[in-house]
């Protein structure tokens, strides 16, 4: 009869795991003791004599007090003494009063006061005379303001060209023109303001082709009047 092993009491079975594990711990003591350090303890101490230290005396010192240095002496006195009299003359300033009385009748110089040229700026409504437009010449003056805006509408209307790139785009608005009519008529200091650029230089040069007019008078005299209009561009 052949014996029967039980597998449960078999050694061999997991030899092979017990030999790792027990390396292991073999490797695992081996480098604690490796590593094991032991330190020496020391303590010092130092006493402190506090009874030497009160007996340690301290020198008394004296200031020394230096005197102040004598004051420099006085200088010397001159030996003569020369007295000079005084002969020159003192003019007194005599000082007039200024009160008047009723009676006394006081002469005025007349000043002539020469009038400058009215160098201002003044509105085209409310300019004394206005600005005659060519062609106004013969109108009554009470009606040469209205012919002045006649003639104006006029003239825009006989030089409007609508810009044919503002056409290309639809651009269209209202053109906001300032200019003054100077002491000769002339048309001066142009400025626009409007929706788009191309706009206002067709405005600046409608305005610029104005002819030269009589100018504006306050008092009888030339000045210079502001004027504004809106020029309209409209598509239709």
């Amino acid at each position: 009869m052949q014996p029967k092993k039980s597998e449960k009491v078999d050694l061999t079975k997991n030899s092979s795991l017990y030999f790792v594990v027990g390396l292991a711990v073999v490797l695992l003591v081996s480098w604690q003791a490796i590593e094991w350090k032991t330190y020496k303890k020391t303590y010092d101490y130092e006493a402190l004599n506090v009874e030497e230290d009160d007996d340690e005396e301290i020198p008394i010192t004296e200031q020394i007090k230096t005197p102040p240095p004598p004051p420099p002496p006085p200088p010397p006195a001159p030996e003569v003494i020369e007295i000079v009299e005084d002969e020159e003359e003192v003019e007194e300033t005599v000082i007039e009063s200024t009160e008047t009385n009723e009676d006394e009748i006081i002469e005025v110089e007349e000043v002539e006061i020469e009038e400058d040229d009215l160098d201002i700026d003044v509105p085209f409504a409310v300019i004394e005379d206005v600005p005659i437009f060519p062609g106004c010449e013969r109108v009554k003056k009470s009606e040469r303001r209205d012919c002045f805006q006649e003639q104006m509408n006029k003239h825009i209307r006989k030089n409007f060209r609508y810009p044919e790139i503002a056409q290309e785009m639809g651009i269209q608005g209202r053109v906001y023109v300032n200019f003054i009519i100077s002491k000769d008529g002339s048309i001066t200091n142009i400025r626009m303001r409007g929706p788009d650029k191309n706009l206002e230089k067709e405005a600046q040069r409608i305005i610029s082709k104005l002819p030269s007019m009589t100018p504006g008078k306050q008092r009888g005299r030339p000045v210079r009047v502001p004027f504004s209009i809106p020029i309209t561009f409209r598509l239709q």
